[in-house]
């Protein structure tokens, strides 16, 4: 077995109570490169017993962590914000060479995990309590107070930004947390709790146990004293997580799949149009549950609209992710690359055509790496599989609609509701369609950007439960208490 020897992979230990440790039975698992197929490190796999001695840290921690000054809170966070900025090149290609990304990609990481700690420090500065108006003679007022220990289940789509998007409402609030990496890209989230320790924070705020989820992830959810859950994965382990999670009733906090809709009227702006529709599934080879995999097309500009999209797809350049040109890097493992592959023989079988990609190419050097070509299926109806499933990959389904009716019942016809998109020139159909699709959160003229950590996201249907970013996201780790006090109250006589 090739080893990878482009990155010096420096912590591949577990990170309890400020130290990095062997899990309790010295077992590890194995990492693998995408670009490459290359083993990238062998990683210590925690267990139960490994949780259970995280959770007893972050308790210890949480004396601490909990009672601090907000101020004090927000110093430290930001501390640990500069301290990945520093380090932004290291941990740019260990997120690289771990996920399968284009460099130029994970560059921006560092940066969007430090903007989440200050945000959400900030936010903690303001969001503490209200008055509540009551009758005269009494003083009526909430607090906003911390769970305690939190559990934090990230996936690997997009691994060192969601350290930054879990961990940073829950650190603002004075929560301490038990995070668990996915088992295919543990790396970088172990540079990130370094820089937390390195920042100041006290041992045991932040703990990082990789492993696999039935073990792991498991013990973490099934915890007596893990108060609060937020997981972000697929909908099958999301359903599990919050079924564990209500027999114990545990809050979670749950973001799951999307099959998003990308609506395009015929007044659109067709070129940005176009170009962005073969971004949203280009974009981190498609793997994004936010991704606008089902185009819907007004039939007037329909072929016109395909031709666009598809001629922009052939020149994608696909290859290493390390690669400055490089535009689409490589799938995670072989195993999503074969249900690629297997969603496209569905798609073949159910009488869509395929107008563009279908294949993996060949990435001169990288014969052993995972990687797929953007694929284009048009006459793709609705009841469809490839319309209907959440693939994870670079795959576009395209639907035609003849008016707004259509559009939006095509657009609500799956069982997600996460995200969707509308191109039109007309100010008051924006408005419209934007009330009735049914998803937490609809772009106009764009996709997937202009959010901005302010934005709450959560969603819809089986696309999940709470709301993650903003006010709102913060609020979602803390515990609110109404305090009444009587301002007359006669002293007590025996």
């Amino acid at each position: 077995m090739t080893v990878e020897t482009r990155a010096d992979i420096r912590l591949t230990q577990l990170h309890i109570d400020g130290e990095f440790v062997d899990a309790s039975n010295a077992a590890t698992f194995e990492v693998f490169n995408p670009a490459t197929g290359a083993l990238l490190a062998r990683v210590a796999e925690g267990g139960a017993e490994d949780v259970e001695r995280a959770v007893a840290a972050a308790r210890s921690a949480g004396q601490i962590w909990g009672e601090m000054d907000v101020f004090e809170r927000l110093r430290l966070l930001r501390r640990a914000a500069d301290l990945l900025r520093q380090r932004s090149e290291e941990l740019a290609l260990v997120e690289s060479l771990d996920s399968g990304k284009p460099l130029s990609e994970t560059r921006t990481y560092p940066d969007l995990t430090a903007e989440c700690l200050e945000y959400f420090g900030e936010v903690a500065r303001f969001a503490r309590s209200h008055v509540v108006p009551t009758p005269s003679g009494f003083l009526n007022y909430t607090l906003r107070q911390p769970f305690g220990v939190v559990g934090a289940i990230i996936p690997w789509n997009f691994p060192l930004p969601f350290c930054g998007a879990k961990c940073g409402p829950i650190l603002a609030a004075g929560n301490t947390v038990v995070l668990k990496p996915a088992e295919q890209t543990p790396l970088s989230a172990l540079l990130f709790a370094e820089a937390c320790r390195d920042a100041g924070l006290p041992d045991g705020v932040v703990n990082v146990v990789p492993g696999m989820g039935p073990t792991a992830g498991r013990a973490i959810v099934e915890h007596p004293n893990v108060a609060m859950i937020s997981f972000t994965g697929s909908t099958d382990v999301g359903r599990e997580i919050g079924s564990e999670a209500g027999r114990r009733l545990k809050p979670v906090v749950l973001e799951l799949g999307g099959k998003a809709p990308n609506i395009v009227f015929a007044d659109a702006q067709l070129d940005q149009a176009a170009t962005t529709a073969l971004y949203m599934v280009a974009y981190n080879q498609g793997q994004v549950c936010s991704a606008g995999t089902r185009l819907l097309v007004e039939r007037s500009i329909h072929d016109e609209f395909i031709d666009r999209v598809v001629t922009q797809a052939r020149t994608a350049r696909v290859g290493d992710p390390l690669d400055p040109d490089t535009q689409i890097g490589a799938v995670i493992s072989p195993v999503q690359l074969q249900r690629i592959q297997d969603y496209v023989e569905v798609g073949r079988q159910e009488g869509a055509e395929l107008v563009a990609g279908g294949s993996t190419p060949a990435v001169p050097g990288h014969d052993e790496g995972w990687y797929y070509q953007p694929t284009i299926f048009r006459g793709v109806e609705s009841r469809m599989r490839i319309a209907q499933e959440e693939i994870f990959g670079p795959v576009l389904s395209v639907l035609p609609f003849e008016n707004e009716e259509e559009a939006v019942r095509i657009a609500n016809d799956v069982m997600y509701g996460l995200s969707a998109a509308i191109w039109t020139r007309d100010v008051s159909r924006a408005h419209r369609l934007a009330e009735r699709i049914e998803a937490g959160i609809v772009f106009v003229n764009t996709m997937n950007d202009g959010r901005g950590l302010g934005s709450p996201f959560g969603g819809w249907k089986q696309s999940g439960i709470g709301l993650e970013n903003g006010l709102e996201g913060f609020l979602a780790c803390t515990r609110l208490k109404t305090v009444i006090l009587n301002l007359d109250a006669p002293t007590p006589t025996l």
